[in-house]
């Protein structure tokens, strides 16, 4: 029977991350994958999708029981059904810490204002 493995929420301030995104263009290409940027980059603020996606990545790492670094951002991306629903992508280092707890499938929820950006993700055993 499936259960939940864990749980992580993560919540991002726009301005902040606007702010970081413009003191570090490199940012961008270093966080998110190309589908993320290109996604990202129609929008008339792209700052606040790449905010929703990046809480998304840490909510991931919180879910794992896992902090910053145990594996890489691209190792997660954030993709997005013809209908809207977002879904999770997990490869690399994070699929692997995701085989080791036995999660099997995920469930993500992404909100944001002209002020925040949060990320809710469910790993599903």
């Amino acid at each position: 029977m499936p259960g939940i493995v864990g749980v992580g929420i993560d919540l991002v301030d726009i301005e902040r991350f606007r702010t970081s995104l413009e003191r570090t263009p490199s940012m961008r290409e270093r966080m998110f994958t190309p589908g993320e940027r290109a996604y990202a980059e129609t929008a008339n603020d792209p700052t606040e999708r790449y905010a929703a996606r990046f809480a998304a990545k840490e909510a991931v790492m919180k879910a794992l029981g896992v902090g910053l670094g145990a594996f890489g951002f691209h190792d997660v991306e954030v993709q997005r059904a013809d209908g809207g629903r977002p879904s999770l992508v997990v490869i690399g280092a994070a699929e692997l810490l995701a085989v080791e707890r036995g999660v099997v499938a995920w469930q993500l929820s992404l909100t944001h204002t002209a002020l925040s950006a949060g990320a809710v993700v469910v790993a599903v055993g």
